[in-house]
């Protein structure tokens, strides 16, 4: 389970201790997403669809150089397990 505090001044928006992953808040709908010791994981944005708001989220390739998107989510917790797995 995640859980969002969006309180002002807290240093990440979400922590979930099950899967060790913190949400640090970067711009209006965007985090990045990193562990308790500051490695970054990926990056998650709010993006608008014609269907409703979506959740991409994305990994860093060092190898490649640039971002890869893994998927767009309809919920915030769904596109956050692409960091938790494997």
């Amino acid at each position: 389970m995640i859980t969002l505090d969006f309180a002002p001044g807290t240093a990440s928006a979400a922590h979930s201790s099950t899967s060790g992953i913190v949400l640090v808040p970067l711009a209006s709908g965007m985090w990045r997403v990193t562990r308790p010791d500051g490695e970054v994981l990926g990056y998650v944005d709010a993006v608008q669809a014609a269907d409703g708001e979506r959740f991409r989220a994305k990994r860093i390739s060092a190898r490649l150089r640039r971002f890869v998107v893994i998927g767009e989510f309809w919920r915030m917790d769904e596109a956050l397990e692409c960091f938790t797995m494997g």
